[in-house]
């Protein structure tokens, strides 16, 4: 199975002077999941290259089994700084599509117009499309085959209001995932903060968090197995 991750090359929170990026953990744990799961994985970027990595995500707190894993890889640390340009990207040879979040996607996925065009293949021809934290952002634009949102009518959840006001940035992101969701007509459903939530509705799968990278990862997983079995 041939699975793409996408990754942000945003690196400006906004106007305070920090940076952002994609967050480690939403990419080191489904990379590696999905990496022994047997997938072969290629990973892409707007601007290719070397993605920028949130730095947050990076302090010891922040540390899981999968980041102290990726810090020792220097194969997987070589191939996350070559990624291929998202334009350049066949995306019509690919299974499944995975979105790491950290805020990055919001300025750049979610306007991006070769990311929006793939996602509308993908739900087209009903292929699983993955998506943890801030990365259903990335779906503000695009239209289902049925001409409305992608996430009309369907259960999904994401980075939340409360979340995003609990580290402060609700009024630096271009805008709050939850409430974008929810005005496209998404069934938006969520847990109590910071605490693993992952919801399946077709071939669409979302985490609602950091803490949801792993299952999600897995349903996605589970999604290409079955698919495969058919």
């Amino acid at each position: 199975m041939n699975i793409l991750i996408i990754l942000t090359s945003h690196d400006t929170l906004g106007d305070t002077g920090e940076k952002t990026g994609f967050w480690l953990e939403e990419f080191a744990a489904p990379y590696y999941a999905l990496k022994e799961a047997g997938a072969r994985i290629t990973l892409a970027s707007p601007k290719g290259g070397q993605p920028p990595l949130d730095p947050k995500s990076n302090i010891v707190d922040m540390q899981t089994e999968a980041t102290r894993r990726f810090q020792n890889d220097k194969l997987t640390q070589n191939l996350l700084a070559t990624t291929e340009k998202l334009s350049d990207i066949d995306y019509k040879r690919f299974d499944a599509v995975f979105y790491p979040g950290g805020h990055g996607p919001l300025w750049d996925l979610a306007e991006d117009r070769h990311s929006i065009a793939l996602l509308e293949h993908f739900a087209a021809n009903e292929l699983p499309i993955a998506a943890v934290c801030h990365a259903p952002g990335v779906f503000r634009h695009v239209i289902g085959p049925n001409g409305r949102s992608i996430v009309d009518g369907h259960r999904v959840t994401g980075f939340t209001n409360s979340e995003e006001e609990a580290v402060g940035l609700e009024k630096v992101v271009p805008f709050l995932v939850e409430d974008m969701l929810m005005s496209n007509g998404a069934r938006f459903s969520k847990q109590a903060d910071w605490t693993p939530y992952t919801v399946v509705d077709g071939t669409l799968i979302t985490g609602q968090n950091p803490a949801s990278s792993l299952g999600v990862s897995d349903e996605l997983v589970r999604m290409l197995a079955r698919s495969k079995a058919a």
